[in-house]
């Protein structure tokens, strides 16, 4: 399902206008990445978790060219189902 496929369903499911849903969607996925980027979770009940995970520093080889590389200490976002919503994917996929 892609971004517009989701805002056609919620726009079927509540009978408000695509431009509205549009805008709502767009500003939920704003309001998500500028909590993860001020280092802020955000935590859905019954949905799940949006979190920032640390990778530590490592070294890793690059073998085509024979040369080791140091990557840095990071950061990246993540998603975190919550029990209740994997148990229900699990119930109804079978």
């Amino acid at each position: 399902m892609t971004k517009a496929d989701l805002i056609n369903e919620v726009s079927k499911k509540t009978g408000i206008e695509k431009v509205i849903v549009k805008e709502t969607v767009e500003s939920f996925m704003d309001s998500i990445k500028d909590c993860l980027m001020n280092n802020t979770n955000v935590y859905l009940r019954k949905f799940g978790s949006f979190v920032v995970k640390k990778r530590a520093k490592k070294t890793a080889r690059n073998i085509s060219k024979n040369i080791t590389l140091v990557i840095p200490e990071h950061f990246i976002p993540s998603f975190k189902p919550s029990k209740l919503f994997i148990q229900e994917v699990k119930d109804s996929v079978k």
